[in-house]
């Protein structure tokens, strides 16, 4: 039974194209990746302002070690939780204008912990169509009455919270600043206004804003000139480490730490890589001339590109959708640019709605005029090639 239920969903995924494989490289920054001993340029990766290989970085994760170690030793609740967890989050609060910053692993937890944790049976759950899978696999299993609205659409959330004005439960509204495989922008403004009408609460996922929008990098919040009740921010991008964190206030973070289940029961970050994220912060903080690197390259990439007879789907922040619709498509080009040293992953369903298979591509500080030119010369190739059936 277990063979036969596990043989034929991978044969399902292999005829759809829809496979996916891990393939290990030999380190990536914000430019390029080594693949089979190749250094490549790297068009997919997240490390928006290449601070991953920053030398400030790198060297305070270096020198805490001899303080604190290389791990943590447990949860945050029992021996996990050190002076330089404590200063990080005070840092993030103070810069974020939070009373509080609580410390997670990862993005993936630190959604999850705060949808499981705060919604009950009787409360609402609504959120955008296109947030993070992290979002919506937490939302499906609350007890919560869970419903979507349509993409960066005020007019169908107003509708939404409309329906839950005469009921005692909770409300939350849940939105990303970046979405991650589109790259437009939520009309944050709009959506906390709505929020506040209908006195329920918003929580935005602001991974891919974090770092690269805003005064100092504040995020997608700050440059909307929002506020929201609680905003997750992750490290993994921009910040070019790794973890998260959750903002809030002062009573909501007590109740997170006494309720959150992928807080309390999750071995906490090293130290050491909590002194690299403190790091991190203070370049991002003075990085504007990093955060105008990449808006220009952004721009080159947009201007060149524009021609090609793919879609390009409308975005002005790092992550530049190519469509190319079928599986096959997007493969047969993944490949193609693999071929002439670039490294453009594609994206597949179920990741994305089914038609919508693309090139997820990233524009990075690091990045060269050059490196973008040679991108939009490969792409324009395979587009001809594509073109006349070769």
């Amino acid at each position: 039974m277990w063979h036969t239920f596990l043989s034929e969903r991978l044969q399902q995924a292999r005829g759809q194209d829809a496979v996916r494989v891990r393939e290990a490289n030999g380190g990536a920054d914000g430019r390029t990746v080594l693949i089979n001993d190749q250094r490549v340029i790297n068009f997919s990766g997240n490390d928006y302002l290449g601070l991953s290989r920053h030398p400030a970085v790198i060297r305070a994760w270096c020198d805490s070690t001899a303080q604190f170690g290389v791990g943590s030793g447990g949860s945050g609740h029992v021996t996990g939780y050190t002076t330089a967890h404590q200063s990080l989050e005070q840092m993030l609060a103070d810069w974020l204008g939070f009373d509080r910053a609580i410390l997670f692993v990862s993005g993936f937890s630190a959604n999850q912990a705060v949808i499981t944790a705060l919604m009950q049976a009787g409360d609402h759950l609504i959120c955008d169509k296109l947030a993070h899978a992290s979002i919506m696999e937490a939302a499906m299993h609350s007890p919560a009455e869970f419903t979507r609205f349509h993409h960066n659409d005020t007019n169908h959330l107003s509708t939404r919270l409309h329906r839950t004005q005469h009921d005692s439960g909770k409300a939350l509204v849940i939105t990303e600043g970046i979405f991650s495989m589109d790259g437009d922008t939520a009309p944050l403004l709009e959506i906390r206004t709505l929020t506040r009408q209908h006195n329920s609460w918003l929580m935005v996922d602001d991974a891919h804003g974090i770092g690269v929008c805003g005064a100092e990098g504040k995020g997608s919040c700050d440059a909307a000139g929002i506020h929201p009740d609680i905003l997750i921010v992750t490290f993994g991008k921009a910040v070019g480490v790794s973890g998260a964190a959750v903002l809030c206030n002062a009573q909501t973070a007590d109740y997170l730490t006494q309720y959150a289940r992928h807080l309390i029961y999750s071995t906490t970050f090293p130290a050491a890589q909590t002194c690299a994220l403190y790091a991190a912060i203070q370049e991002i903080q003075r990085g504007d001339h990093l955060r105008e690197r990449l808006a220009d390259n952004i721009h080159t990439f947009r201007q060149q590109a524009a021609h090609l007879p793919l879609q390009l789907l409308p975005s002005s922040s790092a992550i530049q959708p190519l469509i190319a619709g079928d599986n096959a498509t997007a493969l047969a080009l993944s490949h193609y640019l693999q071929a002439r040293g670039l490294w453009v992953k594609a994206i597949r369903p179920p990741t994305v709605p089914p038609g919508t298979a693309r090139l997820r591509i990233t524009i990075t500080s690091a990045h060269q005029k050059a490196d973008i030119t040679l991108l939009t010369e490969a792409l324009d190739a395979f587009c001809c090639q594509y073109r006349s059936g070769e």
